[in-house]
């Protein structure tokens, strides 16, 4: 299944998720222009897990936030920016842009500690916004459990196109998450796939849309 969008309109712009997905595919075209010198910045700005296995500096906790902004190919920022795009205008409308970059930023970090915990010794960079983004579809479970998203289905050679309740969607998608992370204890992640750092993430997401407040229109219209 591929979601293509959802049935909710944003009530607001979602100025926040814009300059999110547009940070992301600027670190993403400005890596692709680095050519030989790509893998520097990746040992510097990726997230490696067995760096903090003597405790946490400054250079790695920022590595927490950079490795979010970095993508590893078009297949990898494109199926982010995707989910991003389809989900994150509707999370955002409901917690305000302000809480949302704050619950965003906050979803990766929840996303990138589940995955040190569990990857305590890898030596494998690890980029991508999935963990934050994952947060967000957690959200979204939460805050818009009786949406439906417009989903491509492949049936042989043939796409069908369908209203699929949000449930299926995200709830399919978090259980092969958790199924791919159960398999990979003892190991490294399935097919070099932080997917414990999806879990971490997508749980963080629900907790905090339980716990934040939702914010007034009439509020977010004149705050930031």
């Amino acid at each position: 299944m591929i979601p293509l969008r959802d049935e909710i309109p944003a009530r607001r712009f979602p100025i926040v998720n814009y300059l999110l997905i547009a940070a992301n595919i600027v670190v993403f075209v400005m890596m692709w222009f680095a050519g030989p010198y790509q893998d520097v910045l990746v040992y510097q700005f990726a997230m490696i897990p067995a760096s903090f296995a003597d405790g946490i500096n400054l250079h790695d906790g920022m590595t927490i936030f950079t490795s979010m902004f970095m993508h590893a190919g078009l297949a990898h920022i494109g199926g982010n920016m995707l989910y991003l795009w389809i989900f994150g205008d509707n999370v955002e409308d409901r917690l305000g842009h302000g809480r949302y970059l704050v619950f965003y930023l906050a979803g990766g970090v929840a996303a990138s500690l589940l995955h040190l915990f569990t990857n305590p010794g890898s030596q494998i960079p690890t980029v991508g916004a999935s963990g934050a983004i994952a947060a967000v579809l957690g959200a979204y479970l939460v805050l818009y459990p009786g949406s439906r998203i417009v989903t491509a289905i492949p049936l042989g050679p043939f796409i069908r196109l369908t209203l699929v309740p949000a449930i299926i969607v995200l709830g399919l998608w978090f259980v092969f998450q958790l199924f791919d992370g159960v398999a990979a204890l003892g190991g490294a992640d399935v097919g070099g796939v932080a997917v414990w750092a999806h879990v971490g993430g997508f749980m963080a997401g629900m907790v905090m849309a339980k716990l934040l407040p939702a914010q007034r229109w009439k509020e977010a219209k004149v705050t930031w």
